[in-house]
């Protein structure tokens, strides 16, 4: 049976916040969960804000040294300085832009775990049409812990969402 890395980075994902979250919270607080799930709010927002300014080590300057980014239409990228690399490559694009509209985060019961689930728009230049397009998709992103306390971002995973199709003339009676 083969397994795509998309699916496989997002069983290990949630696995990695299942196996977080159990036993005990190891001393976490109900303040150092909502601590870290600011934490990943205000990651998620930086990271937009470097990305939509083309800002490329700002961005990646919120992965941790193992970072793994898989988003549709991209190759994997495998760290900080791939994930540079890749932004540049879509920064050439003077249209490139990348907002996020939170939806959920959920941070393990030790606190040292979030998974940030967003809706995302990508805008870009379409390169069969050199006009301006977008679409829209689901952006899951992961936050570890680091040793030196900081809450970096180790996974994410953007796939997007089929177009919406106008509604069809309902027939008449």
């Amino acid at each position: 049976m083969h397994t795509s890395p998309i699916a496989r980075a997002t069983i290990a994902g949630f696995a990695l916040l299942a196996i977080a979250g159990c036993g005990e919270a190891g001393g976490a607080s109900a303040a150092d969960i909502a601590k870290t799930a600011d934490q990943a709010r205000t990651s998620i927002a930086g990271i937009s804000a470097a990305y939509n300014a083309h800002d490329a080590a700002k961005a990646a300057s919120y992965d941790a040294p193992d970072y793994v980014s898989m988003f549709h239409g991209f190759g994997t990228a495998v760290g900080p300085a791939a994930d540079i690399a890749s932004m540049k490559e879509q920064f050439t694009d003077p249209a490139a832009r990348f907002d996020l509209n939170i939806q959920s985060v959920d941070v393990s019961k030790a606190g040292d775990v979030a998974v940030v689930r967003s809706l995302y728009q990508y805008t870009f230049t379409d390169p069969k049409t050199k006009k301006p397009s977008s679409e829209t998709g689901n952006w899951v992103a992961g936050f570890k812990r680091q040793p030196d306390g900081s809450l970096k971002l180790a996974w994410s995973i953007g796939a997007d969402t089929p177009a919406v199709k106008p509604a069809a003339d309902k027939p008449k009676s």
